[in-house]
């Protein structure tokens, strides 16, 4: 599967469904919904709902994340919201604001 990039210069205010793993180097309000892994870059801000196999964040994400495998937090990533994965790492630095539940799938 390819990776869809979203540039750092663009702004996306809408739902983003599909199957290809996704980059967001720029902005994105709204709702994300891929059946692959979600990366979001140091220069990124989300303010969106997400749901994906894994999610890894570098920049700043408002919203709660459902995720079929994990969600890390990188030292430089923000998120304030609730996380819903059988797995989570957040680094050492990083900057976590929400509810853990890591009860899926038993």
């Amino acid at each position: 599967m390819a990776n869809t990039v979203i540039g750092s210069t663009l702004t996306i205010d809408g739902e983003i469904t599909g199957s290809d793993a996704l980059v967001v180097q720029g902005t994105i309000k709204g709702r994300i919904a891929v059946t692959e892994n979600v990366f979001i870059e140091n220069s990124a801000r989300v303010e969106a709902d997400m749901d994906a196999e894994a999610v890894e964040i570098g920049g700043a994400v408002t919203g709660n994340i459902q995720a079929r495998g994990r969600v890390e937090i990188k030292a430089d990533g923000r998120m304030i919201g609730d996380v819903k994965a059988p797995r989570i790492l957040i680094a050492d630095g990083a900057l976590f604001k929400g509810n853990i539940d890591m009860d899926v799938g038993r």
